[in-house]
């Protein structure tokens, strides 16, 4: 008899005591940590899914466009004197051995204007922005001088010269290029090579008469092609001016090198913007005369931002999902404690598993709508479910009301810190501070001391 009144006893203080209570919503939130987990690893799949259509469609269309020229090529002759043995002789007899090489010469003057005209192309759920870019070059290269080699005039191969272009997307272009030097037109055809980034175009040889004692060689050239993303641009000549006006509102500038702020306008309708680079803002020099370098660092340009980023702002909500169910949890078990009303594990459980379905509703209506109406649905129906399932519970309208107007006030919140950027941080310390006083407050009521 005496035992089974202990073991009354125990029950009644396993189901009033605080300590308990508190050890089993502190259990049940590291429960919750697992679907939160798999929601966050679904979000990643769905986020690489994109990336993946969004890149098939791009290299259908026209990947990025980075351009690099035009750079003048001329060959040139070096001369080494090699002693050979003769055994009939026996003596040393030189032989001149003659290699070729090439030097490279940048434009004293690059003018870049580029219109560019964006579109949207879908697949499934899933978009990419995309262009064709109208591109006029123009400049000028200053006569060549191989002085700093010695290099004597019979040794430099002026019938050999060249003009090459170096892009990154040769599957874009969409005009045959010619390029026009001193008032005669060069075609450009493809050097391809599938090991490199940076593919090749490069003109025959050029006239003689492009070198007769002038002052600058001038050169122009107009390229249509198609990219996907952004446009980069490597600054090499002397002084480098690209102007750029597009359609697309939300640009990003990168690279080395920033617009002219002064010029530069973003407005609905598109944006313009100026670039002026002079050599000696780089690191790297006019002339080279034993191959071309890699100067593909320099780049400077413009990216294409799809304003909304879906899958993002929905990882950023699953990262306050902890916090989400740690406080819902802690207004039940305050009410729990202050009214005296025995809510039953299974019942923690089911609530933080609405709270859980309110991320998959999130992610999955985001995909077909805007995430404003994903949130306003999913938030609304997450919230009046367990409102419902609280008045079955608390058995008391005001207690019902309190858990209403608290998640509404919750997820409000979080809404607000996902949509910040640079407050994000100073707003959700006083929400938090705020929450924290709150909470304090209300736990003045409860009785420790039995507990």
């Amino acid at each position: 008899m005496e035992i089974q009144k202990q073991k009354k006893s125990f029950n009644q203080w396993l189901k009033s005591s605080i300590t308990v209570r508190m050890l089993m919503v502190g259990f049940l939130i590291l429960i919750l940590l697992i679907p939160l987990s798999f929601i966050k690893n679904l979000i990643h799949e769905r986020a690489n899914r994109q990336s993946s259509v969004v890149n098939e469609i791009n290299q259908k269309w026209g990947n990025e466009v980075l351009l690099y020229g035009p750079i003048l090529k001329i060959p040139y002759q070096t001369h080494r004197l090699k002693k050979i043995w003769d055994e009939q002789t026996k003596s040393y007899t030189e032989e001149d051995q003659i290699t070729t090489k090439n030097a490279f010469f940048f434009p004293s003057t690059l003018n870049i204007k580029s219109n560019i005209k964006c579109e949207t192309l879908g697949r499934s759920i899933y978009e990419s922005v995309v262009y064709t870019a109208d591109m006029k070059i123009e400049g000028s290269f200053p006569v060549p001088s191989f002085d700093a080699l010695e290099i004597s005039k019979d040794d430099i191969l002026w019938n050999k010269a060249t003009v090459i272009v170096n892009s990154s997307n040769l599957k874009g272009i969409k005009s045959n290029l010619a390029i026009d030097i001193e008032k005669n037109k060069y075609n450009l055809t493809s050097k391809f090579n599938k090991d490199s980034y940076i593919n090749r175009l490069e003109t025959k040889s050029l006239s003689g008469n492009s070198f007769n004692s002038k002052k600058s060689i001038d050169f122009n050239l107009d390229l249509v092609i198609n990219g996907s993303e952004q446009v980069r641009f490597v600054p090499i000549g002397k002084e480098t001016n690209v102007s750029m006006q597009s359609d697309w509102p939300t640009p990003s500038f990168n690279g080395n090198f920033l617009p002219n702020t002064k010029t530069k306008e973003i407005t609905k309708e598109g944006f313009k913007a100026n670039w002026k680079v002079l050599q000696i803002n780089r690191e790297f020099e006019q002339e080279f005369y034993n191959g071309l370098p890699n100067v593909t660092a320099s780049t400077f340009g413009v990216r294409l931002l799809i304003p909304v980023d879906e899958y993002q702002k929905s990882e950023r909500a699953v990262k306050y999902g902890y916090l989400v169910i740690a406080l819902t949890f802690l207004i039940f078990f305050l009410l729990q404690t202050v009214s005296k009303i025995n809510i039953h594990p299974f019942q923690y459980l089911m609530i933080g598993l609405a709270l859980s379905m309110f991320y998959t509703l999130l992610l999955s209506i985001s995909e077909h709508s805007s995430f404003l109406k994903a949130y306003l649905i999913a938030g609304i129906a997450v919230i009046a479910l367990i409102t419902i399932y609280s008045k079955s519970i608390l058995k008391n309208i005001k207690f019902t009301i309190f858990i209403w107007g608290s998640l509404t006030t919750l997820y409000t919140f979080i809404f607000v810190l996902i949509q910040l950027e640079n407050y994000a941080l100073l707003v959700g310390s006083i929400g938090l501070f705020i929450i924290l006083s709150t909470i304090m407050l209300i736990s003045k009521k409860i009785d420790w001391k039995n507990n």
